[in-house]
């Protein structure tokens, strides 16, 4: 986890943090080039490569190109300017070139219409010049003035300043900061930090005249801004896993960081010798948007009503890597999944996922991590898993560590006017979907499951004393830590988009008690951090455990009927008479429900198969029983495990729900064996059965899952993977398939 610095910590302090991370000493000269590696009709990808041809080593370098009409959508292993003419300048790593080395670096471009150019890369280190810190010819004031440079307005429904900019100007349009977040400059601040259309800003008066170092996201004077290296992060994947089980990777395809799709516009003048900046009036609404629940259990957003239109998008919680697998053995890389692989480059990105899924109606993404995620460190968010690393998306979609990519996937969500519910998915990336509590252990459900091959007995959350095993320790206080650091992104990333914490996922193995507690507690940690944002908290489960491994440690926990076995994180019985001590304006109830393709429950069964009775799961397909969807019995199960709370004015938002409408025939392997008896799409019934209960009942709901690598549920897109006949197709996505987006659409009313 990483722990934002004190608020008293002088803007001064940063600055002079930055300048000296400044080491620039680049006299050698070399020979730049740039290459194409990939090209497709809208675009291609390429390298920039530098290779020093002298006996001297060179120490810090810049470089820069411009195109007519091609424009970058990404880069990595580098920091680049975000408007054309480009400016590249090293990474921390990758800064010093010995002599006959080269160092390369790697973008995405869209053509924009236009052919695929090849412009000759310039800069200082190329031709042996001065400091590689100086601004290249090609950036000149002049050019700048016939291709202006755009800068995203710091608010979505703020007009955008217009800015003009002398050449010999030393004033600063943005300010590096401890996170490489863009802190625009302030327009009403006279010194120190201030607020400017919704969110932190630094005044002009702090940064005039200051270079522009190293790390600084931003314009000072005549240097040219560099943007933060987050996109060039690597990704992960790649076996197919059950649905709680998920892969990480994400990249933003866009370079802005800013909220607004209206870029302000900057002119610059060489008579001029003043900038003069206009902005609009500061807004009174918090920086991270201030979300409620209202009187009738509707969500709303700084006081409109928020309809939820929700998909599930997983990966960075982590994906279980085989014990055979040829690299990161047993590993559990957390990337998101982003349907272009380095085997398959299919040029997709994360912003054109984010394209597409608006334009079908969706506005709120649940994005699950785990506690590694939040990491910047964690070896199993970072590097390519061709040369030691561990993650398997495309470079142009790759993310740098774990935590860069979960921060750079809610940017651009913000960009796109898209909210974002995190949900902790588990108590360490390695444990994953079965964890069940904070403090989860071995023995795990799934550790006797047939043909089953991703169990996870070797990890636990805390202390066994067991050889061979190893601890991720978790508990309340790490817990409470990490809900705290979420709660703080909105502020660190000058967002508004963040709606919640699904504080959570699945706590089955709790006894509602327990279970009560520590929801309590989790809404005092983020209310102390963020009072704007909603606590999203799941249901139980039919049995909790002390977790001593004694099988008389098992408590029942009630749930209403015996005929209607909840699902994990379904179970809100206990609620209406034992209620969260939260505040009914904060509270979201966010129960989870899957049909057969997830698990086969005993109601789920045939009543007339007498010998099925009390069956499920595998012990029913090994007996042949006959699944029958009763819309009647699932609506009565469903209204006393969580629907009755709906009814009395309590904000619902079913965190995860969907399933496989193929199932068994384009199931696993195992259950397409155990389930062939099963003709009948099933779980499409249950699926639909579903639907119309949240309609009638105004519950709002996150499909399981936009991404089609869930291995029980599959996706709302395609895939071209199939465990029979088609292995090869893994992380290759296919268009939305049509059945899913008929359903959601009718849960959503159009």
């Amino acid at each position: 986890m990483i722990t934002p610095p004190k608020k008293n910590l002088s803007l001064l302090a940063v600055l002079s943090l930055c300048t000296m991370a400044m080491g620039y000493s680049s006299a050698a000269s070399a020979a730049c080039s740039y290459n194409i590696d990939n090209e497709w009709n809208t675009g291609a990808t390429g390298t920039i490569k530098i290779t020093n041809s002298t006996t001297s080593t060179i120490n810090g370098w810049s470089v820069s190109w411009q195109y007519t009409t091609n424009r970058l959508t990404g880069s990595w292993n580098a920091n680049v300017t975000p408007t054309n003419p480009y400016t590249a300048t090293n990474l921390g790593w990758n800064a010093t070139i010995p002599p006959g080395q080269t160092v390369s670096f790697g973008f995405q471009l869209n053509k924009n219409g236009g052919a695929l150019e090849r412009p000759t890369v310039n800069g200082s280190v190329c031709s042996g010049g001065s400091a590689a810190s100086s601004v290249p010819s090609s950036v000149s004031s002049s050019s700048r003035s016939a291709t202006p440079s755009s800068i995203s307005s710091s608010s979505r429904s703020a007009t955008p300043s217009s800015v003009s900019s002398s050449s010999t100007s030393a004033s600063c349009l943005q300010q590096c900061n401890w996170y490489g977040t863009v802190y625009p400059l302030c327009v009403t601040t006279t010194s120190g930090w201030g607020y400017e259309n919704n969110r932190s800003c630094i005044s002009r008066t702090t940064c005039a005249s200051q270079p522009a170092p190293f790390g600084v996201t931003g314009v000072c004077g005549n240097s040219s801004s560099v943007v933060s290296s987050s996109r060039s992060s690597s990704s992960s994947s790649v076996t197919p896993s059950s649905r709680s089980s998920s892969s990480i990777s994400v990249t933003s395809s866009s370079i802005s960081s800013s909220r607004s799709s209206t870029p302000s516009s900057i002119s610059s003048s060489r008579s001029s010798t003043s900038s003069s900046i206009s902005s609009s009036s500061r807004s009174s609404v918090s920086p991270g948007g201030v979300f409620r629940v209202d009187a009738t259990g509707n969500i709303t957003k700084n006081g409109t009503v928020f309809p939820v239109r929700c998909g599930n998008w997983f990966g960075l919680e982590g994906q279980h890597e085989p014990k055979d697998a040829e690299n990161n053995a047993d590993g559990a890389p957390m990337e998101l999944y982003a349907g272009n692989m380095w085997w398959a480059n299919t040029g997709r990105t994360i912003q054109q996922t984010m394209t597409e899924i608006k334009a079908q109606g969706i506005n709120m993404i649940r994005l699950p991590i785990a506690p590694q995620t939040l990491d910047a460190t964690n070896p199993q968010g970072i590097g390519d898993i061709r040369a030691g690393g561990v993650l398997k998306n495309h470079p142009s979609v790759r993310q740098t560590n774990a935590r860069q990519a979960m921060e750079d996937f809610i940017k651009l969500a913000d960009q796109n006017n898209i909210e974002v519910l995190v949900d902790i998915h588990s108590c360490s990336n390695y444990v994953g979907w079965r964890a069940g509590r904070l403090d989860a252990r071995p023995p795990y459900v799934d550790a006797t499951r047939e043909n089953y091959e991703y169990t996870r007995e070797g990890y636990s959350c805390a202390p066994v004393g067991t050889p061979g095993v190893t601890t991720h320790a978790y508990n309340e206080s790490i817990w409470l830590d990490n809900l705290r650091d979420i709660a703080g992104l909105s502020t660190k990333l000058g967002v508004d988009n963040i709606i919640g914490i699904d504080i959570f996922n699945e706590p089955w193995d709790y006894t509602w008690a327990d279970w009560k507690r520590l929801s309590e507690s989790a809404y005092t940690a983020i209310n102390s951090v963020n009072p704007d944002m909603l606590i999203f908290v799941e249901g139980i489960s039919a049995t909790a455990d002390n977790q001593d491994g004694s099988p008389s440690t098992i408590t029942e926990v009630p749930h209403g009927s015996e005929d209607y076995n909840p699902n994990w994180g379904e179970n809100l019985f206990e609620a209406g008479t034992s209620p969260l001590n939260i505040p009914k304006s904060r509270l979201v109830y966010s129960p989870h429900t899957y049909g057969p393709s997830v698990f086969v429950q005993k109601h789920f069964l045939d009543p007339a198969q007498t010998a099925c009775a009390g069956l499920e799961g595998d012990a029913a397909a090994d007996a042949d029983c006959r699944i029958v969807i009763d819309a009647a019995k699932l609506r009565a199960g469903w209204d006393e495990h969580f629907g009755y709370l709906r009814a009395q004015g309590f904000a619902m938002v079913v965190g995860e729900f969907g399933g496989n409408m193929d199932w068994p025939q384009k199931g696993s392997i195992s259950d397409r064996t155990k389930w062939n008896h099963i003709t009948t799409n099933v779980d499409q019934q249950w699926q639909q059965a579903f639907v119309s209960y949240m309609k009638e009942k105004n519950i709002q709901a996150c499909y399981w899952s936009i991404n089609p690598e869930s291995g029980d549920t599959h996706g709302w897109y395609g895939h071209s993977y199939d465990p029979v006949s088609n292995e090869s197709g893994w992380g290759t996505w296919l268009p939305f398939d049509t059945r899913k987006t008929t359903l959601l659409k009718d849960l959503w009313g159009n």
